[in-house]
């Protein structure tokens, strides 16, 4: 097939995937998107919004639309990493002779539901972020690979922070994207008021396969990024450390730690993924900024004066992306005497 034939098989399946989803979700368009984006791009995404807001519906219909297993996790401060990774247990043979007998938790499954991952105790964060960095847990000395594809969608509620756990930096950074879940306006609200308190029930179809997931991945990784569209990914995630050089005026005074370079990769994986579900086989720099928020909100820590003064993270996104914009268009002006 040409590439052009495999670019339009996979803006078709993004389409009939997106639409499947959009039967039972209403609204939130973009955040199915970026949903969908994580998946093809081989990440995890996080989902960060008050309690009632789809985000377990989204996940679970996601689930039905492809021909994977799904499991869904509640965390919980007395949920033990045995209980999601699995443990060995016991069991005696015909002949009467007992051994060890390795049992599946639910994190052997091709889609993961994390519901509430920050009310789980750091111990059993550690071992669901295992699986999602190596794709394989480690269970009595005994390294065991996940079904692949393997795609963790974690939530967390913003608001009900009492008894929880808060996710480390570096364990946050194992994340794909930061997804902040909306409020759904008055027209969506009644959307959603007249599709959940009628008995119609709605069926979804499955249209996808594991194996055509993992397909499209490798598709993905086939998509050219240009060199100056590839800078600019770099300038972005540079701009967002306070000691680099030419880091903005506004890095400089609200932030204390920038992104690492797994900002840079997720950037550059989820705009070829944002460029195929638009039929182009070539990434462009709206591909990247389109992706700043979500690829760097979780990534990028603010100091005490930006925490003081309520700073919002995606707003000081947006500055330093025009800014580096500002920048690389001064450096490719000719100079005129």
């Amino acid at each position: 097939m040409t590439d052009d034939g495999r670019v339009r098989e996979f803006v078709t399946a993004f389409e009939e995937l997106r639409a499947e989803v959009e039967k039972v979700i209403v609204g939130h368009r973009e955040i199915i998107n970026h949903v969908l984006i994580g998946m093809f791009a081989g990440g995890h995404v996080l989902l960060e919004g008050v309690p009632g807001l789809g985000k377990t519906l989204l996940v679970k219909t996601l689930s039905e639309s492809l021909e994977l297993s799904f499991s869904r996790v509640q965390f919980t401060p007395d949920l033990m990493p045995a209980d999601i990774i699995g443990t060995n247990i016991i069991v005696e043979d015909a002949d009467g002779r007992k051994h060890f007998q390795f049992q599946q938790g639910p994190l052997f499954a091709h889609v993961v539901l994390a519901d509430e991952i920050n009310r789980a105790t750091p111990k059993t964060q550690s071992a669901l972020l295992e699986g999602m960095q190596e794709a394989s847990v480690t269970v009595g000395g005994v390294s065991r690979p996940l079904p692949a594809p393997f795609f963790v969608l974690a939530t967390q509620n913003p608001i009900e922070m009492e008894g929880t756990y808060p996710l480390p930096e570096a364990q946050l950074d194992r994340f794909l994207w930061k997804l902040r879940v909306r409020y759904p306006a008055i027209e969506e609200l009644n959307a959603i008021i007249d599709r959940t308190t009628q008995s119609r029930p709605i069926s979804v179809d499955r249209v996808m396969s594991g194996a055509k997931v993992l397909a499209f991945r490798e598709l993905i990784r086939e998509v050219p990024v240009a060199a100056h569209v590839r800078d600019l990914a770099s300038g972005i995630v540079m701009a967002t450390h306070p000691q680099w050089a030419d880091a903005p005026e506004v890095t400089r005074r609200f932030v204390r730690y920038g992104a690492s370079p797994r900002g840079a990769q997720a950037l550059i994986l989820g705009a070829k993924v944002r460029a195929l579900a638009e039929g182009r086989y070539n990434v462009s720099a709206d591909d990247l900024k389109a992706l700043v928020a979500p690829a760097l909100r979780h990534r990028v820590i603010l100091n005490f004066e930006g925490e003081a003064e309520g700073i919002d993270i995606d707003t000081l996104l947006g500055q330093i992306v025009d800014s580096v914009e500002s920048a690389t268009t001064q450096a490719r002006e000719p100079f005129v005497r």
